[in-house]
């Protein structure tokens, strides 16, 4: 098998960590570069202690990766940094995956409107493919630029794409009720995710202006080729990781649980990381894992359908996706390198 070279672009952060973890024994990459703005000249496992005597890598400033030599970067960066990085790459023949918002909507009003800065390389959208594997395969193969979805637009969008491609929801019927673990807020604590306000605590934010709203129904438009709006309400919860969403949703035609099952066994057949399962899934189900765990439900009573979806916020949400999308970019077999059980307890 090849040896790809590959960096990672944001060392510092969960995901950049969850990467390396996944990279570091991927049969088919080679880390050949880990940058950090703020810890250049140390060690990888002076930042990430879980990597001592394993990835002793030294951390090298962005200015000092070459713009030839890597086969794909991933940046791990926040939106807002990482479109001129993928500015200054563009003309080089390296694939990039940008795991931040910088070019997952649909063009640049789009993100100006939802994430209140100015964009500064448009150009990008153009090339840019959506990265959730289950839906966008095949441009994600010939895509030299890919986005990685949003943790909570992962779960909320598998959820309920069955019903969107059968075009059977009904307009503006849908409400996502979606947790979250902390470490979806990043590595850098705030008054809001300090432990004495996260823990025995539960709460709402974003309240009708998230920016992962938009990627919704973007994406969710995509599919059924008609507008649709989403009430979409992330929250809080107390604990390291997970997301598990409550996605709720009217329908156009008659819907029993044997046409619902059916309907969900066939659009995800061929995806070897979507589980539809018997019981309701928790996050404890998919903790580790690439696995996207989802539970649909029809309640006769109400005429309504209700998914439950679970997801590692990050790793499917984020770092798993990630290399997923490396594997089909780079023509490899999807699930190499991703087939770790969830970790239970």
């Amino acid at each position: 098998m090849k040896t790809y070279k590959i960096a990672i672009v944001g060392a510092s952060g969960f995901t950049g960590s969850e990467l390396a973890r996944l990279l570091v024994s991927h049969p088919a990459v080679s880390i050949e570069h880990i940058t950090s703005e703020s810890h250049a000249g140390k060690s990888f496992s002076d930042l990430h202690p879980q990597f001592y005597g394993i990835l002793e890598k030294s951390l090298v400033s962005s200015d000092q990766l070459p713009l030839a030599g890597q086969d794909l970067i991933f940046l791990a960066l926040p939106h807002g940094v990482s479109m001129e990085f993928v500015r200054k790459w563009s003309k080089s023949a390296t694939k990039i995956i940008d795991l931040s918002g910088d070019f997952r909507l649909s063009g640049q009003s789009a993100y100006e409107k939802w994430y209140q800065i100015e964009h500064t390389f448009p150009d990008g959208f153009k090339d840019a493919v959506y990265g959730l594997p289950e839906l966008n395969a095949s441009s994600i193969r010939k895509a030299k630029l890919v986005a990685n979805p949003g943790c909570f637009p992962t779960a909320s969008i598998l959820a309920l794409a069955p019903l969107f491609a059968a075009d059977i929801i009904r307009e503006n019927t849908v409400i996502i009720d979606a947790k979250s673990g902390l470490t979806g807020a990043g590595v850098k604590a705030t008054a809001t995710t300090h432990f004495s306000q996260v823990n025995e605590n539960f709460k709402a934010y974003g309240i009708s202006k998230h920016r992962h709203t938009i990627e919704i129904e973007e994406q969710l438009e995509l599919l059924s080729q008609k507008s649709n709006l989403v009430q979409f309400t992330p929250h809080l919860l107390p604990l390291d990781r997970g997301i598990l969403v409550t996605a709720y949703a009217g329908l156009k035609e008659d819907m029993d649980q044997n046409k619902l099952d059916a309907l969900y066994r066939g659009f995800y057949k061929d995806q070897p990381f979507v589980r539809l399962r018997k019981t309701p899934p928790g996050i404890k189900d998919v903790r580790g894992s690439h696995f996207a765990d989802l539970y649909p439900v029809w309640d006769e009573r109400t005429k309504r359908v209700v998914v439950l979806s679970a997801i590692d916020n990050l790793l499917k949400g984020a770092a798993s996706q990630a290399v997923h999308n490396m594997n089909l970019m780079l023509d490899l077999p999807e699930n190499t390198g991703l087939n770790q059980i969830p970790l239970k307890p």
